[in-house]
């Protein structure tokens, strides 16, 4: 097993930037699709996808996400984290083909959710890599140095999909990822040892499939949901009934278990436990706000993709001066001081969405995302870094895994709740403007916006495109109500859970152990 000792700086940065690039491709794909989601509801341009299919396929690449990356964690332990981060990076690029070239949105769907699996592989081992690759104070400046990719990702992403949207179909934004990736393992190939633990941790197959099974039968009942008239239904409830069962029973096997990749334990320390259901609160907020706003720009604003992308910049702009900044403060203050009104105002700007309109000018809604960014992103790196950095040296691998599922299981249900809230609102909105309209007509505009205005257009009805427009910036209000209230509910358990004063260090530094362990 190679040591980092044995590694040449220059062979080091090189292996950073490998690192960077893929740490890019991940963040890139996690944003693009946001830009995507209005072409592909367009049944001309796009593949005409209901609400409920953009839900899930939003949602496969996430729970897939969620519920391996604990698993992948331990495989790289034992079979070498290059050997697994290479297996991600072939199934991530074969998936980005296989959408790229989808026919329908059930095949999207599908390959979005192998996307989730190579991406499941890839995060832990790139983390790893990263700590074997680096020591003392080399590892923080590459930590540093490496963080940057999310914000770059963030800002590239929108403005990408834009651009190849308005210039190519719509499977442009998936094929991209498949040169970086083919880069990417050659530079892997080429640079990177090996890297492996000497005690292997053991796999967790009950985990997985419980965690698995349990997420996706809890998310096909909540966005069904929105997709039908009465919940009483056993296609609604059965599910939603069975996840909570299976998620319950996931729980008591990791309890059980001697070493478990997700230990529920953890959840019981006061500080990890709240921050933990804070970020978990925070990132059901921002998945679902995401969602929301992507319909809003491009569907009811009438944006191109290229200036809805652009227009989206500033959250990430927020994002990135948000992390820097809080960390600074919490060095002189304390976490809960800095944390707890970062998240008030986040809260504060998700319910700005409820006085957004038809007609807000540009100025408003830039500094509103502007705002949210800035805040999002004091809370979600000093938090996260804070609370693994406090746990003892041979509880953080586990921390790691508690703290990325928590926060992937926030974005999976604030996808299903918030795309559902948005379906059966808007449906309970349009249907006044229905009344008079022919039997085909009534059941496309019902389906969503997006399918009213097609064929608003189709039966030359302009009125009813209007309707479809109110229908779903209402729907857009009452979603955001909810969704600033899972955010202060969250603001509140951060002041309840989180020691009134902390130890000055830097939560970059605390997060070290957590890194080394994360693969």
């Amino acid at each position: 097993m190679t040591t980092p000792a044995t590694l040449p700086k220059f062979r080091q940065r090189l292996i950073l930037a490998v690192l960077m690039l893929c740490s890019l491709l991940i963040w890139l794909d996690n944003t693009v699709l946001s830009t995507t989601l209005e072409t592909l509801a367009d049944p001309v341009r796009g593949l005409g996808a209901d609400p409920g299919e953009l839900q899930w396929a939003t949602g496969s690449y996430t729970l897939a996400f969620a519920t391996l990356m604990f698993t992948a964690g331990a495989l790289g332990d034992r079979f070498g984290h290059r050997t697994v981060f290479s297996s991600g990076l072939a199934v991530f690029a074969g998936s980005s083909l296989w959408a790229a070239y989808a026919s329908d949105a059930g095949q999207l769907i599908a390959a979005r959710a192998v996307m989730g699996v190579g991406s499941a592989l890839i995060t832990p081992a790139m983390l790893a890599i990263l700590m074997w690759t680096f020591t003392g104070p080399a590892r923080a400046a590459a930590i540093g140095v490496f963080s940057t990719s999310a914000g770059v990702g963030m800002a590239a992403g929108p403005v990408l999909a834009g651009f190849l949207l308005d210039h190519f179909r719509w499977g442009s934004v998936f094929l991209i990822n498949v040169p970086v990736s083919v880069l990417a393992f050659a530079g892997l190939a080429v640079l990177v040892p090996n890297f492996r633990s000497p005690t292997p941790r053991p796999l967790d197959p009950a985990g997985m499939v419980l965690s698995a099974g349990g997420l996706v039968a809890l998310s096909y009942g909540l966005i069904r949901a929105g997709q039908v008239t009465a919940w009483s239904r056993a296609d609604v409830w059965a599910p939603i009934v069975l996840g909570l069962v299976l998620l319950a029973v996931f729980v008591l096997v990791e309890l059980r278990a001697k070493v478990p990749g997700f230990d529920p334990r953890l959840l019981a320390r006061r500080a990890f436990g709240g921050g933990n259901v804070a970020l978990g609160l925070l990132l059901f907020a921002v998945a679902a706000i995401t969602f929301y706003n992507a319909f809003y720009l491009q569907g009811a604003l009438g944006f191109s993709p290229m200036k809805a992308g652009l227009a989206n910049v500033p959250t990430a702009l927020g994002a990135l001066a948000g992390a820097p900044l809080a960390t600074r403060l919490v060095r002189r203050l304390s976490l809960r001081l800095v944390t707890v009104p970062a998240l008030t105002m986040a809260a504060l700007t998700m319910a700005g969405y409820g006085f957004l309109g038809l007609h807000t000018p540009l100025v408003w809604i830039e500094i509103l995302l502007l705002v949210q960014g800035l805040s999002i992103g004091m809370v979600i790196g000093p938090v996260t870094a804070a609370l693994i950095g406090d746990l003892p040296l041979d509880q953080a691998g586990a921390g790691s895994a508690v703290t990325n599922t928590v926060r992937q299981t926030g974005s999976v249900l604030g996808i299903a709740v918030g795309g559902t809230i948005m379906s059966v609102v808007y449906r309970r909105a349009i249907e006044p403007s229905l009344a008079d309209a022919p039997g085909p007509v009534r059941d496309q505009a019902r389906v969503s916006a997006e399918q009213a205005r097609h064929v608003a257009t189709a039966v030359d009805r302009p009125t009813l495109a209007r309707a479809a427009d109110d229908a779903f910036i209402h729907a857009m209000h009452v979603g955001a109500g909810w969704i600033a209230v899972a955010t202060l509910l969250g603001a509140a358990v951060l002041m309840a859970t989180l020691p009134a004063t902390g130890k000055k260090k830097d939560p970059i530094e605390s997060a070290t152990p957590a890194s080394v362990r994360a693969g």
